[in-house]
């Protein structure tokens, strides 16, 4: 028991040192413990943690798991972006022609490329696009691009999404919401 408390002693020690480090590769790292304590009691003994490079893989079986996946490391895959549709931009310049002096009502998305909520309604915004086509014309402002616009009307939160009618704000609707409650804010002015 007294060597126990003495390894007790030596691992709580600031000038010891706690785990032994052994490099095997680049990228292969293994933390050992200097002392074990679990060998003394017969538990399994913790090996530490283990980092392998990606080269180590093998790609052939990753594949087989994940076949959206490429086999570069730069390269992500993601099919959702085929079916959002573009919206179109509005910025400073065309504030005025596009959003204020438009004919009918216009709904204008802020947002900034940076936001998660953003990125997750925008497929919502062009599913809007499309079903009020006619109806109601649909726009996006880059807050980051546009900040005067932003703050002109007071947007403190992103995404907000607003409805004009003549220029003139009617309707503003913030955060990532439900398009039920997008389309249930479109009918009002409709």
């Amino acid at each position: 028991m007294a060597s126990v408390t003495k390894s007790m002693a030596a691992l709580s020690s600031p000038s010891s040192s706690r785990y032994a480090t052994s490099v095997s590769g680049p990228a292969m790292m293994t933390l050992l413990p200097a002392v074990s304590l679990s060998s003394r009691r017969g538990l399994p003994e913790c090996k530490g943690l283990k980092i392998q490079s990606y080269s180590k893989l093998s790609f052939a079986s990753y594949n087989s798991r994940y076949p959206g996946v490429s086999k570069r490391r730069a390269a992500v895959v993601c099919e959702a972006q085929e079916t959002a549709l573009d919206i179109p931009a509005v910025t400073d310049r065309t504030w005025q022609s596009l959003v204020l002096k438009a004919d009918g009502p216009v709904l204008v998305e802020f947002w900034a490329p940076w936001c998660g909520p953003c990125r997750m309604i925008h497929p919502v915004i062009g599913e809007l696009a499309q079903q009020y086509a006619g109806k109601l014309k649909c726009f996006q402002l880059n807050t980051d691009d546009s900040p005067s616009i932003a703050t002109q009307y007071g947007i403190r939160s992103i995404p907000t999404i607003m409805i004009f009618i003549n220029g003139e704000k009617k309707d503003a609707v913030i955060g990532a919401v439900p398009k039920t409650t997008l389309s249930a804010s479109i009918e009002k002015f409709l």
